[in-house]
């Protein structure tokens, strides 16, 4: 059997759905982001206390198919931009379908309709929030950054950070390592 779990995005939210699963004796196979496989089926009781446990933690069991399904292309695209340090050798729409199973138009008009934003609107989100991940690390260079998240240019990057964010990338690296200093001087 498998479920699906809103929010759940960090290794964090993992641990915390494990020990849920194993405080209310449901086996599982595997917890992944968004996914859990568990070895039986479980007793409706048992479901409604799972959801409840993870609505405190912020999870949220999910039961409708379309939510299901955002909920993987959401988890596709994250694991995508955030765990994985070489760019796809597809574009996203053939790679998002590929691993789906669905036609892009397809998983495309109900995110749309869902989220009430485009799949490529949540890339973009995506990719700038890992930028500023990139940035406060300091370890790459903008053109190293760019290249790992498929940017065709520096430039592009930056118009597309500016644009979302109001600030250029090197703005937002200065304020972020003066923020740094500022509390290393505490």
């Amino acid at each position: 059997m498998v479920l699906y779990v809103k929010y759940m995005v960090s290794l964090r939210c993992k641990m915390k759905v494990k020990e849920e699963l194993r405080r209310l004796g449901i086996w599982y196979v595997v917890v992944d982001l968004g996914v859990i496989e568990i070895l039986t089926d479980i007793t409706r009781e048992q479901q409604e206390q799972l959801k409840i446990n993870l609505m405190k933690s912020g999870l949220e069991l999910l039961d409708n198919k379309r939510s299901i399904l955002v909920e993987s292309i959401k988890n596709v695209i994250t694991d995508l931009i955030h765990n994985t340090n070489e760019p796809p050798k597809v574009n996203y729409s053939d790679f998002i379908s590929n691993k789906l199973g669905y036609d892009y138009t397809y998983l495309a008009n109900v995110f749309s309709e869902v989220k009430g934003i485009t799949i490529q609107q949540f890339i973009i989100l995506n990719k700038i929030e890992r930028v500023k991940e990139l940035l406060l690390y300091d370890e790459l260079t903008l053109t190293e950054i760019a290249y790992r998240l498929h940017y065709s240019s520096v430039a592009h990057l930056s118009n597309q950070f500016k644009k979302t964010t109001g600030l250029t990338p090197t703005f937002y690296k200065g304020i972020a390592n003066k923020r740094r200093g500022n509390l290393e001087d505490v």
